[in-house]
């Protein structure tokens, strides 16, 4: 049992870590747990995206029951995103068994979509207020009624895709998109909806890395261990500090980290 605690601990401190930046900003789970398992500790990409997938569904079904008694999840939004992201991770889940075992090639094709995932994760964190001031200058941009169902069936297709082959893109990425879709949605909206359509795509998501072989369960238990109190303390914090400088610590260090793994 110690030696189980003790191997759990490095594990643990980084689910802290990340927590902590989750709380602190809502966003930087997958887009820095991945490249964090990855880079630092050596774990294989394929397990590192698996296993976040798995611990993402977990933290994020909570969140959504949070949201959901305060009414701040528009589900039929929800369904347009489902009905696209779901099919696209079954599909990516086959054709990633198709290729059969993860070899040295396929390593490195993760760890760069591992890699592309977070660069655009950091752009959409510096970016997103300028291209929301735009759609807001731009109202014929909106898209209205049929054409904006079939955008959002689009925009959960791609993230399905997105997330299920690098664990990244339903979180800053998702939301951006949602609100450049939805530019009249409240924040709250926002968040509860980015964190409810991500519960059915990771946890489906994360089943099919179950199924490769993808996912590691002392670790997942180690990252919960720690990002519980993470996202905690967090939350607590994030009343007294500024939000854009954390954002844009954020970004950076995403950056930097993408550059690493497409390096």
């Amino acid at each position: 049992m110690q030696e189980l605690f003790i191997n759990l601990l490095p594990f643990a401190f980084s689910g802290a870590l990340v927590g902590l930046l989750v709380g602190l900003t809502g966003v930087g789970g997958g887009s820095l747990m991945t490249p964090l398992l990855t880079i630092i500790f050596g774990v294989p990409p394929g397990v590192a995206v698996g296993t976040d997938l798995a611990f993402a569904a977990l933290t994020k079904g909570v969140g959504t029951l949070a949201h959901r008694v305060h009414g701040h999840v528009r589900w039929d939004i929800v369904g347009f995103l489902a009905l696209g992201s779901l099919p696209a991770a079954i599909i990516t889940i086959l054709v990633m068994k198709e290729v059969g075992p993860i070899d040295t090639h396929w390593h490195h094709t993760i760890k760069v979509s591992i890699g592309i995932s977070v660069f655009l994760t950091a752009l959409s964190l510096l970016f997103r207020k300028s291209l929301l001031a735009w759609v807001e200058k731009h109202p014929k941009a909106q898209l209205h009624g049929k054409t904006q169902r079939i955008a959002t069936v689009l925009v959960g297709t791609v993230i399905g895709v997105l997330v299920t082959i690098s664990s990244i893109g339903a979180g800053a990425i998702g939301a951006t998109l949602i609100l450049l879709l939805y530019p009249n949605l409240r924040a709250p909206e926002v968040a509860g909806t980015d964190i409810a359509y991500a519960v059915p795509l990771t946890a489906l998501a994360g089943l099919g890395h179950w199924w490769l072989g993808n996912v590691h369960f002392d670790l997942l238990t180690g990252l919960l261990i720690g990002s519980v109190p993470g996202i905690w303390l967090g939350a607590r914090l994030s009343k007294s500090l500024p939000e854009k400088y954390v954002r844009g610590a954020l970004a950076t260090t995403l950056t930097l980290v993408g550059i690493k793994l497409v390096s």
